[in-house]
């Protein structure tokens, strides 16, 4: 067992300074509780003047001692001139911890988003958004196993610094419109990050960066009955030589007796990560409050290893006005 443990040490390390592994970007099951990471043109799409959004992922547990994740965002919308156009700024911190040797990354990314009103009577909104800022990523060498260690009789190996700094940036265009009956709207987008392209690497190595990536996305939610509605949306990312889809949808039942106005509203429903997880959503409105919890059901190569658990995700989210009246701002409704 002892050695066992020994060889999972050195394949985690190893794995920490894989090319292939730096490559590839933070997740979460519940990407529309982290909309900039999605896409920072989707920054002020959503009923309201302000919002805060908290999303925490404890992911492969049942391997290893593995990925923590953790994502705050907080936006701001403001109107701009007489066309019911405005602009959303906001903010994006993430945290990413992973194996035995504390690979962490922190991101701390401002944005700036622009709406163009397309329609006076109506929602309908082009908004095109930037997000940037720095990253941090660090490890604990005091931790790690390397082949030295075992050839060398316990010396190990220096590294040269167990930390780095970078500046990473993204953009994205999306679409959004109302139509039919006042609830029903979707959204198109497309976002292109880390057109830095930064270097990934602790020995500064220029041929190890962080390949861009696309992110297409879309969504739509549509009335069934006074008190219902559906909720559906996806993600599909390329990004180096992989891609990832999750898709899925929502049902939602208000709960009161005005519904416009319901004391609640409980959503349920699934999303699927292609060949990788199945995924189970509850969420509870109780305005301006929201709490949602999602579960990975593993159904990869490492199901038998993992035997079938995933990640765990709860998300909370505050949205809200700043005025009493909503009627200086045309929201969209999703």
């Amino acid at each position: 067992m002892k050695r066992i443990k020994q060889i999972l040490l050195i394949m985690l390390c190893a794995l920490s300074f894989s090319p292939y592994a730096l490559s590839q970007d933070i997740h979460f099951s519940q990407f529309f509780e982290a909309p900039l990471w999605r896409n920072p043109s989707l920054a002020g799409i959503f009923t309201g003047d302000i919002r805060v959004q908290g999303v925490y992922r404890d992911q492969w547990n049942s391997v290893t001692n593995a990925y923590r994740t953790g994502s705050l965002n907080a936006e701001i919308k403001m109107p701009v001139g007489k066309n019911n156009d405005f602009i959303t700024t906001g903010m994006q911190v993430l945290f990413d911890r992973a194996g035995t040797i504390g690979w962490t990354s922190t991101h701390v990314l401002p944005a700036l988003n622009y709406h163009k009103s397309l329609s006076s009577n109506q929602s309908r909104y082009l908004s095109l958004g930037f997000m940037g800022g720095v990253v941090q990523r660090r490890f604990d060498p005091s931790k790690a196993t390397t082949n030295s260690q075992y050839d060398n009789g316990g010396l190990g190996e220096s590294f040269p610094n167990n930390q780095y700094l970078y500046a990473d940036g993204s953009v994205g265009m999306s679409y959004n419109s109302s139509f039919g009956e006042a609830e029903n709207n979707f959204f198109l987008g497309a976002a292109f990050h880390h057109f830095t392209r930064p270097n990934q690497s602790f020995y500064r190595n220029a041929g190890i960066e962080l390949h861009p990536k696309w992110v297409f996305s879309g969504g739509i939610k549509l009335a069934v009955t006074q008190y219902a509605y559906l909720t559906i949306q996806a993600d599909h990312s390329m990004q180096g030589g992989f891609n990832e889809t999750v898709g899925g949808g929502m049902y939602g039942l208000k709960l009161g007796s005005d519904p416009d106005n319901p004391a609640y509203t409980i959503h349920a429903g699934g999303f699927l990560r292609w060949n990788d997880a199945l995924i189970p959503v509850v969420k509870i409105d109780y305005s301006p409050f929201s709490v949602a919890i999602s579960y990975d059901v593993n159904i990869s190569k490492l199901k038998p290893s993992s035997y079938g658990r995933g990640g765990l995700e709860l998300s909370v989210s505050y949205t809200g006005f700043r005025k009493k009246t909503a009627d200086y701002l045309l929201c969209p409704k999703f």
